[in-house]
């Protein structure tokens, strides 16, 4: 009798201690990835880190925006180095930051972009404290060190260092921080499209946010380069009762994930094959989709793929408004659709339910894919490359997120979206979420390569 006790003693103790071996362990592989290394580095602390701890600092959450802060902080590093600007306001305190440098010859130009304006971020759930820029295993913590502040201090390196060579580049140089991104650009890059169209004279072409930065053991395994996106359109409809919007919302249920696909444009064939070889299990399916599309095997793409080849539809939830039912329905159409057309199809296909289109709250598009056969790409991709080595490199579609670029496509710009410095995985966790960070060391790789890249344009090298 005594044996057994003591037995089930030991197995007891034998139990405890594997579980909470099998806890600690759990507790490590959970926060390697968090900390995004298993060795953290010593920080890299160079003066364009510090002038993004001190621009993450300023509170920019829209709403309610108050860019204009941002805005001047920008300015005064700019008149510090001798370089005109103005802080453009479409509304009190939503500010809009521009500068130019002259080049030597009209057209052609070079907008550097980057917004302002940060996604909310309450404090709960954050490892360091949102707006206080503090650095932890190598990484600064806070909003805005992806989306997109980290970027800003970039481009305004570059731009300051163009400025200070007391030479003439060979086409303007525009330095851009616009309000509003966040809430759809209506006070930011559209408002100053409406009404400062003078900002954008000469463009050519424009750097933003976009792009992505694919890594396997902090290496880089595929740099994308972001050439367009999705359309969206947010429509309200309305019915006399409950039962006519559920009818109608039913109807619309074979448009939100589509069998086949709707159209596929050469653009996305392109970026399918330039994703391919990084993709083990889908790899055949992407270098050839066509052929995938023939042999029935559309379905094996994976779901964010297939919406870059079809018009999606996402209808809400009924709800009651007043004395009819209505419900939010938004089209994420093919950069080429035009949005007038995508509503009246909507119109027609839930008019047989007694349901009709009350307003039209949101419309993007159409806003055209930007070619990378382009010398801007060609110089981008040897920057790029003489940076990070022979890293695989191509295009990047956004099928559920947009941005400014919109706006300048439309237009006739060429955007290109790109990440200047590193961002792995487990970083794009944080963007519009809690612990956004950028790895210090990476975040100095991006001025470097910013600044050469600007330099190159501007000066006809590289």
């Amino acid at each position: 009798m005594r044996v057994s006790r003591i037995t089930i003693i030991l197995l007891l103790v034998v139990m405890t201690a594997g579980i909470a071996s099998y806890v600690m362990q759990r507790r490590l592989v959970d926060s390697e990835p968090e900390s995004q290394t298993y060795i953290p580095k010593a920080p890299t602390i160079t003066p364009e880190l510090q002038l993004l701890q001190q621009y993450v600092r300023i509170d920019t959450t829209n709403p309610p925006g108050n860019e204009t802060a941002g805005a001047r902080f920008l300015g005064a590093l700019l008149a510090k180095n001798g370089v005109p600007f103005e802080i453009i306001e479409s509304a009190p305190g939503r500010g809009n930051l521009y500068a130019r440098i002259k080049g030597k010859t009209a057209g052609g130009g070079l907008l550097l972009m980057h917004h302002i304006d940060v996604m909310p971020a309450p404090p709960k759930g954050w490892s360091r404290p949102p707006f206080a820029a503090e650095i932890l295993a190598n990484q600064l913590y806070g909003r805005g060190t992806l989306d997109m502040k980290g970027i800003g201090i970039c481009e305004l390196a570059a731009f300051i260092d163009v400025a200070r060579s007391g030479r003439t580049p060979e086409h303007d140089l525009v330095l851009l921080g616009v309000a509003d991104e966040e809430r759809g650009g209506a006070l930011g890059t559209e408002w100053l499209l409406a009404h400062r169209p003078d900002v954008f004279e000469g463009v050519r072409y424009a750097i933003n946010e976009g792009g992505i930065t694919e890594m396997q053991s902090e290496q880089l395994t595929y740099f994308g380069i972001e050439l367009g996106s999705k359309m969206a359109v947010e429509v309200e409809v309305s019915g006399a009762t409950r039962a006519q919007v559920q009818q109608a919302r039913i109807a619309l249920e074979p448009f939100i994930a589509p069998r086949e696909p709707e159209r596929i444009l050469p653009q996305v064939k392109e970026f399918f094959r330039d994703i391919a070889p990084q993709r083990v299990t889908q790899r055949d399916v992407l270098a050839d989709v066509d052929r995938t599309v023939a042999e029935g095997k559309f379905w094996l793409l994976p779901q964010g793929y297939r919406e870059l080849t079809q018009n999606v539809v996402w209808p809400e939830k009924v709800v009651a408004n007043g004395d009819r039912w209505t419900m939010n329905v938004y089209l994420f159409n093919l950069p080429d659709e035009q949005p007038a057309a995508r509503v009246e199809w909507l119109r027609k296909t839930i008019a047989p339910y007694g349901v009709k289109v009350d307003k039209v709250k949101r419309s993007m598009g159409p806003a055209p894919i930007t070619s990378r056969n382009t010398p801007f790409y060609a110089l981008l991709t040897r920057q790029i490359q003489s940076q990070y080595g022979n890293v695989p490199l191509g295009s990047e579609l956004l099928a559920a997120s947009f941005n400014d670029s919109r706006f300048l496509r439309a237009r006739g710009i060429d955007c290109y979206g790109f990440w200047p410095f590193p961002v792995d995985f487990f970083q794009t966790q944080g963007i519009h979420a809690n612990d956004e960070r950028v790895r210090t060391d990476w975040f100095a790789q991006g001025v470097r390569m910013t600044r050469s890249l600007v330099a190159a344009y501007a000066f006809g090298r590289g």
